[in-house]
């Protein structure tokens, strides 16, 4: 056998499968192992991981990214106990009805985890199946990718999906890789028409991703009587459910400072002063880039209306750790809590 010892590779357990299939989505096995087996001990069921309260399961989940998988899980766990009775279904449609449960996860549970004759697509997948049927079309088109789910599903072996796809998935994460691949090492390579064509730097095809923007973000490390406040997002969106330092996007025309006090005032009802500039954080998301301005703020006036936010907290730097926080905060979280130790 030529295959990664992979932890979720020793179970049958629909549910340790799911949440390695959850994980890895658009995120590289080296990153996802140690986050694998901590969620595993914190949440070893449905169960355990539908009582859980959301925020404990982002904190969890901090830094690696995507968060709307988390809460996808979270609220597919509560699903699975309440309509299932804490077991996972294996049959499509009801999987497909669950939360973040797509074509490819539905196919990864039913063959992997039941042992059914079902295919799976993934970005793996799709560049073997590419370069051995030599299919050139645009992979992003909606009809190169119903004719890869067609070919897959037809070179399915009767009773031995869960092998062959993992197989598949293997071949394209060590073997045929994006750019140089192991062709030399490669099983397949006299039934695969790239190889036979000398093509398999043109195969697959992706058309170019847009150009991704860039926005200043101004964002207010707010004190108040030795506490720092901290406001949650909301559930929905981009990092919905994670706290941060609150603030917002630099609108044309004005400076940073009057950012961070503009957005305080629209999203809290408060007034701020804003102080110097602590740091400045570059981070990029899969579809655009930002560069994160912390000012040091303190409180003036008024009081806080949750407008556009999920909740707020004043809290003390030392029990910022507590909290759920997006990567690009973090850099302040250390400066604020190295501070507080050397006081």
């Amino acid at each position: 056998m030529h295959r990664r010892d992979l932890p979720w590779r020793r179970t049958r357990d629909p549910y340790r499968i799911l949440v390695s299939e959850i994980m890895l989505q658009q995120t590289q096995v080296r990153t996802v192992l140690p986050y694998y087996g901590r969620f595993l001990r914190a949440f070893p069921s449905f169960r355990a991981l539908a009582r859980t309260p959301l925020n404990r399961v982002l904190k969890l989940w901090e830094g690696l990214g995507y968060y709307s998988r988390a809460r996808n899980l979270h609220a597919l766990a509560q699903e699975v106990v309440r309509r299932h009775g804490g077991r996972l279904p294996a049959e499509e449609h009801a999987l497909r009805s669950l939360p973040g449960i797509g074509p490819y996860t539905a196919g990864a549970l039913l063959s992997i985890a039941f042992n059914q004759d079902y295919p799976l697509v993934d970005g793996n997948v799709q560049r073997v199946l590419a370069r051995c049927a030599a299919i050139r079309s645009d992979l992003r088109r909606s009809g190169t990718q119903k004719r890869l789910w067609k070919l897959a599903a037809a070179l399915l072996p009767e009773g031995r999906a869960g092998d062959f796809n993992q197989a598949l998935m293997e071949l394209g994460a060590l073997v045929c890789l994006p750019h140089r691949p192991l062709c030399g090492e490669c099983p397949v390579r006299r039934n695969c028409a790239a190889f036979a064509t000398n093509a398999q730097a043109c195969i697959p095809f992706k058309s170019p991703s847009k150009p991704r923007p860039h926005y200043d973000i101004g964002a207010a490390v707010i004190r108040h009587q030795r506490k720092i406040l901290i406001t949650q997002r909301p559930l929905k969106g981009l990092l919905g459910g994670l706290w941060e330092f609150p603030g917002g996007k630099l609108e044309k025309g004005e400076t940073l400072e009057e950012c961070v006090a503009r957005e305080i005032h629209e999203e809290l009802g408060i007034q701020i002063v804003v102080g110097p500039k602590i740091t400045a954080v570059r981070h990029a998301y899969s579809h655009f880039h930002i560069t994160l301005h912390a000012f040091d703020c303190r409180f003036r006036s008024g009081r806080i209306h949750a407008r556009g936010v999920a909740d707020w907290r004043w809290v003390r730097p030392q029990d910022l750790k507590r909290f759920a926080f997006p990567a690009a905060d973090q850099p302040m979280i250390r400066l604020l809590t190295a501070a507080t130790r050397c006081r």
